[in-house]
């Protein structure tokens, strides 16, 4: 879908959301939220295309699918996190945003020690022996 159309799908949803959050609150937040759901739908497409491309580029580098993958989860949980914290504070819950914010960031701190472990063995590798 062009961006064009995203957008204006977006404005759209910001002003109906805007007409009705008077009327019915329940009802204009469920829209933001459906409307959320359209744009995620819309762009799935691209983001087939950018995991193939990644996965294709580290097949070229001879790099560790283990590593992909993980980078690749690590990308995923910090969107799925991003879009759980900004629908809660769009809700009004600021400290269950926080929450969730600090459980994605303690989720790819595991996620990565694999990476992290793999980087320090590497740089010991250089150094001489002493």
């Amino acid at each position: 879908m062009d961006m064009i159309q995203i957008v204006t799908l977006g404005i759209i949803a910001c002003i109906l959301y805007l007409i009705l959050k008077d009327m019915n609150e329940t009802f204009a937040f469920l829209l933001i939220i459906i409307t959320g759901v359209i744009i995620f739908i819309l762009i799935m497409n691209q983001i087939g295309v950018i995991i193939h491309l990644i996965n294709s580029l580290g097949k070229k580098a001879n790099i560790d699918g283990m590593y992909l993958e993980t980078i690749l989860k690590i990308i995923g949980i910090a969107y799925l996190t991003e879009i759980g914290a900004n629908i809660t504070k769009d809700a009004g819950l600021e400290s269950i945003a926080t929450k969730i914010e600090l459980s994605g960031k303690i989720v790819i701190l595991i996620l990565a020690i694999p990476i992290i472990t793999a980087v320090i063995e590497a740089i010991l590798g250089f150094l001489p022996n002493a």
